[in-house]
């Protein structure tokens, strides 16, 4: 019977054992849980799928899943948010507007402090959306002392629009 009663102080002891045993293994946890978190985030960066798109030696990436979810019927090769619009390969593009592709798929840094604002669309020349939807990008414009005419456009369904007149058109970009 001796040994069936703990005392308080023995159970004490054996619940601060166990509280220390988990707070010693948090941080192991959170490690983990942070490392596989990063690998997630390192795959969609990089584009990793394994439908086999976006292989190639272009090193652009291949379309993003919302983006090829958003097909149109018929196969036509032509998402539905560019239906009825000019549309361009992103290896199609100036030099420069392909660097400014890689810069927002990195997340920046980027050059331009009004780089990744939100775009208002008031041409409304892009299909409508709510204000916050489309954020603008600057793409540089050799010789010009300013930010130029060029922009692309990217709405939050990961669509991408060129405009080299400063918003008077628009091309879709196909990735």
């Amino acid at each position: 019977m001796h040994h069936a009663a703990a005392t308080g102080a023995q159970r004490g002891r054996r619940c601060d054992s166990i509280g220390a045993m988990m707070i010693r293994s948090a941080p192991r946890t959170a490690t983990a849980v942070i490392g596989a978190l990063l690998a997630g985030l390192l795959l969609v960066l990089t584009g990793c799928s394994t439908s086999g798109a976006g292989k190639g030696s272009s090193g652009a990436p291949g379309p993003s899943a919302t983006a090829a979810a958003t097909r149109a019927p018929g196969g036509s090769g032509v998402p539905s948010w560019a239906h009825g619009m000019p549309a361009v390969q992103a290896s199609g593009l100036p030099r420069q507007a392909r660097d400014t592709l890689r810069l927002i798929d990195a997340g920046g840094p980027f050059p331009y402090a009004k780089d990744g604002t939100v775009f208002g669309n008031h041409e409304r020349l892009l299909p409508r959306q709510k204000r916050g939807y489309y954020h603008e990008y600057t793409v540089r414009t050799p010789g010009s002392r300013d930010r130029g005419a060029r922009r692309l456009i990217t709405g939050d369904r990961h669509e991408t629009y060129y405009t080299n007149d400063h918003y008077r058109s628009f091309k879709a970009v196909l990735r």
